[in-house]
């Protein structure tokens, strides 16, 4: 016999699983949300999206004052910052929203449960916790436990020298050499915090390209930017061999064939994530994976029907608002709902200065698809937005794809590129065409009218761009 039975039983509470408990409990179930960690929230509230984008805001705003206050007539000797104060600022940020999940729950009457969950029967968990053992039983389940980094077999994460992104986060001191291995989106993102706090950092990168899935344009402006910045990147490089002393670390890095050594103070390793699916149990109850991920049908069932899975646990990008998308939608249909999820209205977003954010298909993944489309590009330096704000760095590129031009993919590096790519979540959405985009009425001066002016370009009737 189980100590306590519930409708539904989510595992996992960052979110994907916390907007799936939420969802089931709205819908009338009555829901617990298991967490093996001492807080809600997950990786995304508590050492991943919402930690590295308060340190990228302090850090710009720092860069900002140092580099481009002068141009824009603010006066500002010698701006310095408080490296600790970024880190509390930070913290406030993390306890802030974990808390308001709780609250959340609490309204909701979620039962929140503190400890490591285990199948021991396809209806039934061992929950072990400091408390001791205790056995849930539930009539559905959902897997939400979500991915954890990546580490290198010669440099095993000690998170002060040898560093995930959760270490990253969490650094005492700005290291005066910072080396990151891999040049994805946490590599880009957390190398421009340290770049513009003052560290000399490297990037190498496998491929013979950064960001990898974004739009090429996207991948070939962000690298040119960010070398201007002052980051020093090696692409088709491979590190194969470290030497950890104290305080320096020593690579051997494969760069186009040839061995070279690059040292540092910290090694941050980015190379990727893998869902966290071990340990679980689900082996033993006949839960189908593929090399740790999950596998599910059009539904997010597994191989055991009344069990679902979500988010970084089954294919796809590792995004959080994918997986709590998903979250919403599995708990709608165990409700019996008909309920789907978009995957090509889902936008990808990288927060560099400028901002790469991307959604829908990409002109090689069109082309490929040999789709008819049309494409059309226009540059921040023609909006008048853009010049008003000194900061005209960056695109915006719409594809337009069968007889009609329905938007079919939006791509843009600039700023404010994380706010202005939701549009198209929307049109994409509602199938709108470039024709609609580019006839609506867009307040000005914003840039937003580049979206139009892009929509434009591509019909060949743009008013504001050659």
């Amino acid at each position: 016999m189980s100590d306590t039975k519930f409708d539904i039983v989510v595992i996992g509470s960052g979110p994907g699983g916390y907007v799936a408990a939420i969802r089931a409990a709205q819908l009338g179930f009555k829901v617990a949300c298991i967490e093996k960690e001492k807080t809600l929230g997950g990786t995304c509230l508590n050492v991943g999206c919402i930690p590295s984008k308060s340190l990228l805001h302090s850090s710009e705003s720092y860069s900002w004052l140092k580099h481009e206050a002068e141009q824009n007539g603010i006066l500002c000797q010698k701006p310095s910052f408080d490296f600790d104060k970024m880190q509390s600022n930070k913290e406030e940020v993390v306890k802030g929203l974990t808390q308001g999940v709780a609250s959340l729950f609490k309204h909701n009457n979620i039962t929140a449960i503190q400890g490591k969950a285990k199948f021991v029967s396809t209806h039934m968990l061992e929950v072990t916790s400091k408390d001791g053992k205790s056995i849930i039983e539930a009539t559905n389940f959902i897997l939400a436990t979500g991915s954890e980094p990546i580490p290198l077999p010669f440099l095993p994460f000690d998170e002060k020298t040898i560093v995930s992104s959760t270490g990253a986060l969490a650094l005492k001191n700005v290291p005066k050499k910072l080396l990151v291995i891999g040049g994805g989106v946490i590599g880009v993102e957390l190398a421009s915090v340290y770049n513009r706090l003052g560290s000399e950092v490297t990037i190498i990168e496998m491929l013979d390209q950064i960001c990898a899935g974004m739009d090429d344009a996207i991948s070939k402006g962000l690298l040119q930017s960010l070398k201007k910045q002052g980051i020093t990147f090696h692409l088709k490089s491979k590190a194969t061999e470290a030497k950890v002393k104290k305080e320096k670390i020593q690579l051997k890095v494969l760069i186009e064939d040839k061995s070279q050594t690059v040292e540092g103070n910290v090694v941050l390793v980015a190379v990727g994530r893998r869902p966290y699916s071990f340990g679980l149990g689900l082996e033993e109850i006949n839960v189908k994976l593929e090399k740790g991920v999950v596998v599910v049908d059009n539904n997010f069932r597994t191989t055991q029907k009344h069990i679902f899975a979500i988010g970084d646990l089954i294919d796809g990008p590792m995004l959080a608002h994918k997986a709590s998308e998903e979250g919403y939608a599995v708990a709608e249909i165990i409700a019996g709902k008909n309920t789907a999820v978009n995957y090509l209205a889902i936008p990808n977003i990288i927060y560099t200065h400028p901002e790469g954010a991307s959604i829908g298909l990409t002109e090689k993944e069109a082309r490929s698809k040999n789709l008819d489309i049309v494409v059309g590009n226009v540059s921040f330096r023609g909006n008048s937005r853009a010049r008003c704000n000194l900061d005209t760095e960056g695109f915006v590129k719409v594809i337009g794809a069968g007889p009609k031009r329905h938007l079919v993919g939006m791509h843009i590096m600039g700023a404010q590129a994380s706010e202005l790519i939701n549009s198209a979540v929307v049109a994409i959405e509602k199938q709108t065409t470039l024709h609609e985009i580019a006839t609506s009425l867009i307040g000005h001066p914003t840039l937003s009218e580049s979206i139009k002016e892009a929509c434009g370009a591509a019909l060949k009737c743009a008013v504001h761009s050659l």
